[in-house]
């Protein structure tokens, strides 16, 4: 690994980066765990193993995914159920046939985002959730229910209302309560962050100096929408380390391939889940490598499931081979307009399974 090891080092000189964390593990060994440059260029403070990062859109599949997933598994959801039949909000609205098979694999017809923050920030937190709703319900589509794949941030949001409206409680306590603590990872390592709580004293990765709040995000979601609807969003607010990212997703890969037999999930859910799609190329809330420009390179297999993070995180899992990739960053600090990474991620995907395989 000492060509990882300097492409590591190489990324934060360039400043790809100020500062990330590598893991990669195989079958049952971590094979590299690193850490390089800076959680905070300002202060000088440098990242760590245990650094604590936005994860951005890897909420979707390791948070409001696995809520589904535990809902699935408990007989309480079905996923070819349209939310039209769930939340009667949306049932006489043209989304009223869409079914969270469509919101997971993103082909419900809804766009790929809007700055719902501007409107909501303007009022009172405590309306502010409930306002989000409304502009969901009242979000037209964009093409026909399940002809055309469009990643969206929109239909995770509804998930997350879905998870809440069924379970009756909040998101990020159904998650911890059924599927986190019986895996086995604290309420320290993987959470999400109510921007109301006072700040916590954990190590974070800083991240973008964000224009209309006029700071430097740490220790809260960057994500505009996901901040200003409480930090507890579906498609953004989640946090957490490295190593309870690998905690998870062995977890999954242990489930996948029947050799763990405690805690949430069965072996035929997650393989059903982890299935890539043919009509849309993607798997039930994961993503999959491209066949052509993949940002995990050109050497995972096609067995392939993982997730990209807007703030610079990602992890890549080929379950034919075992390997689990995981590339926490904040390239986003101090500015979105970084996008050094686009390049450099395949090449350290690259170089980490040519090492491996």
């Amino acid at each position: 690994m000492d060509r990882v090891d300097a492409l590591m080092k190489q990324a934060v000189s360039d400043s790809v980066f100020p500062g990330g964390v590598l893991l990669v593990h195989k079958d049952a060994s971590l094979v590299f765990h690193g850490a390089y440059g800076y959680s905070d260029i300002f202060s000088s403070n440098k990242i760590s193993l245990a650094t604590i990062f936005d994860l951005a859109s890897l909420t979707k599949p390791l948070a409001t995914t696995l809520a589904v997933m535990r809902l699935v598994e408990l007989g309480r959801l079905d996923i070819n159920r349209n939310i039209g039949s769930i939340i009667h909000y949306f049932k006489n609205t043209d989304k009223a046939g869409v079914t969270i098979l469509n919101l997971l694999l993103h082909n419900s017809g809804l766009c790929d985002y809007r700055p719902y923050y501007k409107e909501l920030f303007m009022l009172p937190p405590k309306k502010r959730k409930d306002r989000l709703r409304i502009l969901l319900t009242k979000e037209s589509l964009i093409n026909s229910i399940g002809k055309r794949v469009l990643y969206s941030d929109l239909g995770f949001m509804i998930l997350a209302w879905v998870v809440e409206e069924i379970t009756k409680t909040r998101l990020d306590n159904f998650l911890y309560n059924e599927v986190y603590s019986p895996v086995g990872i604290d309420s320290d390592s993987l959470f999400y962050i109510d921007p109301s709580a006072p700040p916590s004293e954990k190590c974070f990765a800083a991240t973008e100096f964000c224009r209309w709040r006029n700071t430097i995000s740490n220790g809260v979601v960057h994500d505009e929408n996901a901040y200003a609807a409480g930090g507890i969003g579906g498609h953004s607010g989640l946090f957490g380390s490295a190593i309870a990212i690998k905690i998870l997703l062995l977890f999954l890969l242990r489930k996948y391939h029947g050799c763990q037999d405690t805690g949430p999930f069965n072996e035929d859910l997650v393989k059903s889940f982890f299935l890539r799609d043919s009509g849309t190329g993607r798997a039930l809330g994961f993503d999959t490598p491209s066949p052509r420009g993949s940002a995990g390179g050109r050497l995972f297999s096609e067995k392939t499931v993982g997730h990209l993070g807007f703030t610079g995180t990602s992890f890549w899992m080929d379950l034919k081979r075992s390997i689990i990739v995981i590339l926490l960053t904040n390239r986003v600090h101090p500015s979105r307009n970084n996008n050094k990474i686009k390049l450099f991620r395949p090449q350290l995907h690259d170089a980490v399974m040519a090492d491996l395989v």
